[in-house]
């Protein structure tokens, strides 16, 4: 049997599922693999099922193995000592160059053929020079790859308000769009400081309960709707999406909170018609008549 392993691997904390021949592998292991992008240090953070030997994988990854002491010694050596360098000198090539870009991060894979340098900038850079160098000064592939302010704090932000590590660090796999109408359904202040992340955007977390605030609030009568209480005839001022309670206020001008099963909507009655709209349905009936 081969088991199906949810493992989370590179400075972007991406979460994908690879297959292991081995089924000696739990969950909180450290592994090496082989994903699209080269060999990697992961960690193993699921295990998703088992399938047969022979069953298809063809678009998984692959776990080559359980992560040794050398592998893990390996691992420490380039983050503190192969990434600190190499940030340092595109830095300063980025100077050089006088390029108008920011260096967020740098990514060296374990399998140390590629190297990928994280970076902001507000258009298109020319870093062909910048890339020829790099190259030259390390002898492996080299990507650069130009990032917005959500993935510079998913690399170097780690905890948000709530005291959480940040969603987009430890779980998330896309960062979906989030927009200011999740935030007035939900009721949220609408101060931007207390509902911004630590990338200056709106908080990922304003995601979560969003379909099931929308399916509450279409069941309540919409604002300025007649509704009929054991109070008398009132209109709809407000509501509690959650707690599924109006703000009714009556004909007299007082106010009162009621639930919606003691509310029933006021059926508007059909307007008159004037004399002239009279006069002209007679006349049509009576050509319908001629025609009959």
């Amino acid at each position: 049997m081969q088991q199906i392993l949810t493992i989370r691997y590179g400075v972007l904390k991406n979460t994908a599922d690879f297959f292991a021949p081995m089924n000696s592998i739990k969950k909180g292991d450290d592994v090496i693999i082989r994903s699209n992008r080269g060999i990697e240090f992961g960690t193993v953070v699921a295990k998703v099922r088992e399938i047969e030997d022979d069953a298809p994988v063809e678009n998984l990854g692959e776990v080559l193995r359980k992560a040794t002491p050398e592998d893990k010694e390996k691992q420490k050596k380039i983050d503190t000592e192969f990434i600190p360098n190499e940030s340092k000198f595109c830095q300063m090539k980025i100077k050089e160059h006088k390029l108008l870009m920011k260096l967020a991060y740098v990514e060296h894979l374990f399998g140390s053929k590629k190297i990928i340098f994280y970076f902001l900038a507000n258009g298109r850079v020319d870093f062909r020079e910048l890339v020829k160098d790099l190259a030259k000064e390390y002898q492996a592939r080299i990507e650069m790859k130009q990032i917005g302010v959500r993935d510079e704090a998913r690399l170097l932000a780690d905890y948000e308000h709530c005291g959480q590590e940040l969603c987009c660090r430890s779980f998330l796999k896309n960062l979906e769009p989030v927009t200011m109408k999740m935030a007035k359904n939900q009721k949220a202040t609408l101060d931007p400081s207390k509902i911004s992340g630590r990338c200056g955007r709106l908080m990922c977390c304003l995601r979560y309960e969003d379909r099931v605030y929308e399916d509450l609030k279409q069941r309540l009568p919409k604002k300025g709707t007649s509704v009929k209480t054991a109070k008398g005839i009132g209109e709809i001022i407000n509501h509690d999406i959650l707690q599924q309670l109006v703000t009714v206020e009556l004909e007299n001008g007082s106010r009162f909170t009621a639930s919606t099963k003691d509310i029933s909507r006021v059926q508007n009655k059909p307007a008159q018609k004037t004399q002239k709209e009279r006069g002209d349905c007679h006349q049509s009936c009576k050509e319908d008549c001629n025609h009959g």
